[in-house]
Order: C-alpha cells, then structure tokens, then sequence
C-alpha cells in the first residue's frame, strides 16, 4: 500500500487517497499546452453530456477564478472540492486546477507539492508526461534547471511507457520536451549544446514544429560559438524562407558578421547596406526594432572595416549610416566618422564638407538641452577643420619652397 506523500494537509492527502483509482487510458482534458515551440491542433468540438454538474461547476467556478486573477479564491474552491466525496474524475481535475493555482500564487514550491502529489496518486494516468512537462517548466521557472532538464526526459521516458490512445497528442508533448531542452541550454548561455539540440530537432522536420523560432535560436547559438559557417548556411537558409519575419533584421546582422568573421567584407557589406536600405518597406513591421538592428549592424561592421582600412566600403555604410534618424544626436558623430575616412583617403575637401556639417548647427549642438557628448563633438569637428587648413597651408607653402632656388634636395652619400 502506497504511503501518501507528507505534503499539503493530512487532511487532504486522506480525502486524495480515497479517489486514487484507475482512470481510463485516454488524452487528460486539461485545456491547451502552450508553447511557441510546438503548434497546437484545433481542439475538437464535444457535445458529451457531464454528470455530477455540481462538482463541475464548483471545477468551472474554480477555473473563472483563477482566469480573473484570484488564484487564491480558486485554491480555496478546489481545497473544498477535493475534501469532499467528489468522484475520482473530478478531484483529479481539482488537484491539477490546485496546481496551477498555486503556480499563478507564485507559490512555486507549493505548485510542485500538489504536482509530487498527483504523479503519486495516479502513477499510471495519461496526464502523467504532461505533468512532467508542467514542473519541468516550473523548475525552470524556479532557476534549477538540472532538474527541469531531468523532467524533460522524464516526459520522454514516459510517453514511451504508457500505452495511450491519442498518439498525436503524445507526440507533441515529447516534441515540446525536446524543445524546452534545448531552450533550457539556451537561456544557460551554453550555445554549444542548444546548437546541437536544436539540429537535432530541426533533422525530424515535425509539422508540429515552430520552424522560424527553432531557426531563429539555432542561428543565434551557433553565432554566440562563432561557428561562422554553419550560421552563414542556417542565416542564408532563414532568409529566404522567412524574408518577412519581425526577426531578419537581426538574422541580417548576424550573417552580415560572420562574413565578416570568415574575411568575406564584400558580403558582409552587402548584407549591411540591404538592412540600411530596407527601412521604407518595413516602418510598418516593428520600425523601431528595425532601426536598432540597423544601427548597430552598420555601426559594428562600418567600425571594424575602418580598423582594417577598408576605407572605402566603410565610408558607404557611414553615408547610408546618416540618412536613419536626422537627430543631431545621431547625425553628428556618424558625419565626424564619415570626415575621418575623408581624412585617410586625403580628400581634404570632402572632409571638410563633413564636419561643416557639424560645425554649421554648434549653436544647436551647444545648447542647454543637448548632451555635452554633442559639444564635444563639435568642437573636435572644427579642430579637425583647423588642422586640415593648417595642414594645406603647410604643404602649399611646402611646394612652393621646392619650386624656389633656393632648395637643395637632401643628397645621399653610398
């Protein structure tokens, strides 16, 4: 004979222990697992009748309760429910609404109790590996996720025991256990194993499956280990099939880098001006969004291609760079990067036509509202002009000193 648990109340194991009979082997009817993992199938329609209503509108009060945010009167409805002489069905529903209740509570140690609790009074019930589902959640949620990775298995293992009538559903929870798996090492920071789960997952090609969110995340694991080959495969994969997602800016400035990581600038180039340009035809997709993705896309890859002095590829980001946001916050210091290029590819003028740009607005930059990074940058935009008037005079009067008879080139003694 089984010993109950020591949790909750005497009183309430005692009154569980009593409905602890077999119940049909068929899919549990606890409302939708959600996931933005695994789609869900539409629920089918039912017109079966429901004996006992007062135990099931003591069940349907408890869940309106709990829906509207007063999980606690639920706990006390469901509590109610189950010390009394409900039928088996119906005091399984309360312990697992109890559950949730808690859960919702915030009560997390609780949540896992009256969970511990029905996996102990219904070992052999078709809800067990969505319950193992539900704490391995829960135990992620509590910041433990060697056990919630543990749960996930157990979701596996389980499924793999039972002899259940609905596979489809069954298949699905062991599917959204993969998934959770692999997003548990993801949120863990450890990309190595969430890249290779994800893969994993990806090779069953499940209809079931979120394919763009897995991409997604196995795109971004596979950059955080800078393995640049395989992400520039998935990126260019992502792209083509999803072109209109809220996430391809992001993908964009992720192949863009790992060209840059494997020497090919051109492409990374390429990849960065497609998402400067795109603005116009994406305002309405989450513009602001896109706008971080272009600026740091632009900003990271512009940057680096001027380190390497790649002066020209990095001055046609820094161009496309100045039309995103006319603020002068913005403007000013992509125009005083857009003069340096000037500057190294000796294009005097046009450098001097850049931080005009800046010097030409210093009453606006140097007023009481405006950040002091802005006066700062307005007054190294006009000493950069001094020095490029000073450095032009000084080669003039140079030249002109060769030309006069009065120059002796310097003579080399062998």
């Amino acid at each position: 004979m089984k010993t109950p648990l020591p949790i909750l109340s005497i009183l309430l194991a005692a009154a569980l222990a009593v409905t602890a009979q077999t119940t049909p082997q068929s899919a549990p009817d606890f409302g939708t697992m959600t996931s933005t993992n695994v789609t869900q199938p539409a629920a089918p329609a039912t017109n079966q009748a429901i004996p006992d209503h007062y135990f099931q509108e003591q069940l349907d009060l408890a869940s309106r309760q709990r829906h509207d945010k007063y999980p606690a009167l639920a706990a006390r409805t469901l509590i109610s429910l189950i010390e009394t002489n409900a039928p088996p069905e119906f005091s399984r529903k309360a312990l697992f609404e109890l559950a949730l209740a808690m859960q919702d509570q915030g009560d997390f140690v609780k949540a896992q109790q009256v969970f511990a609790q029905y996996l102990h009074l219904y070992p052999d019930d078709p809800s067990t590996p969505e319950i193992l589902l539900r704490q391995g959640l829960l135990y992620r949620q509590m910041g433990v996720n060697t056990l919630a990775i543990s749960k996930f298995y157990a979701v596996m293992s389980t499924a793999l025991k039972l002899k259940l009538d609905n596979i489809d559903y069954y298949k699905r929870l062991v599917l959204q256990a993969q998934t959770e798996i692999a997003d548990t090492y993801y949120l863990e920071g450890r990309f190595a194993e969430s890249a290779d789960f994800y893969t994993r997952i990806l090779m069953t090609a499940s209809p079931s499956l979120n394919q763009e969110q897995v991409q997604y995340k196995l795109i971004r694991s596979l950059a955080y280990i800078t393995n640049h080959v395989e992400t520039i495969v998935r990126a260019q994969s992502f792209l083509e099939q999803f072109p209109s997602v809220s996430d391809v800016p992001e993908v964009r400035f992720l192949l863009a880098s790992a060209y840059k990581g494997v020497g090919r600038n051109q492409d990374a180039m390429k990849q960065v001006l497609l998402l400067l340009q795109s603005q116009q035809d994406n305002v309405h997709k989450d513009p602001d969004l896109w706008v971080y993705w272009q600026r740091r896309a632009g900003n990271e890859i512009a940057n680096q291609l001027y380190k390497e002095a790649d002066y020209l590829d990095a001055l046609q980001i820094y161009q496309n760079l100045a039309n995103l946001d006319p603020s002068p916050s913005w403007q000013a210091p992509v125009w005083y990067q857009t003069g340096l290029v000037y500057e190294q590819l000796q294009q005097w003028q046009k450098a001097t036509d850049s931080y005009s740009l800046i010097t030409a607005r210093q009453n606006e930059f140097k007023s009481t509202n405006s950040p002091p990074s802005l006066a700062s940058i307005c007054d190294m935009a006009q000493w950069r002009k001094d020095y490029i008037v000073w450095s032009e005079t000084a080669r003039a009067a140079n030249r002109e000193f060769q030309r006069s008879p009065l120059y002796k080139p310097a003579t080399t003694t062998q």
